[in-house]
């Protein structure tokens, strides 16, 4: 099951399976409410986020991917709202020191934005780079949480 939503930045796609979210992306579709009780609680997090109001969400989540996407995407919500880390951060972080890139690739496969918050890694330099959805949807989530 699906819902889209229309937020600042574009409408956002949620996808729920067995009562957790498996996906939260961009979407180009229109706008789709669902009854379905998980995405509604979904909607209704990242509203209260694009609002202002939230800073940390509590959403029963089951992204697919490798276990070191996994370790990768788990430290991501780790990042407190409003701060950044650097690729090089995470790697350190997960125990892996000299995986950047491989921390980039998983940041990049990382199904589920906002919630785990890929848009919160920067370069080393503290430039905006490798966002799947571009560095200006990045720069808009990160002016989001000045």
């Amino acid at each position: 099951m699906y819902s889209i939503i229309k937020t600042p930045i574009g409408n956002i796609k949620i996808e729920e399976c067995n009562g957790e979210i498996i996906r939260i992306t961009y979407s180009e579709e229109a706008p789709v409410k669902s009854a379905n009780k998980v995405l509604q609680i979904a909607e209704k997090q990242l509203a209260e986020y694009f609002a202002g109001v939230r800073r940390e969400f509590d959403l029963p989540l089951n992204p697919k991917g490798t276990e070191f996407q996994h370790k990768v995407w788990n430290a991501l919500k780790e990042i407190p709202y409003g701060e950044t880390r650097t690729y090089k951060q995470i790697a350190e972080n997960i125990g892996k020191p000299t995986a950047c890139r491989a921390v980039g690739m998983a940041n990049n496969k990382n199904p589920i934005m906002i919630v785990v918050p890929c848009h919160r890694v920067v370069g080393s330099n503290g430039s905006l780079t490798g966002y799947a959805f571009g560095v200006d949807m990045k720069e808009k989530l990160l002016k989001l949480e000045l």
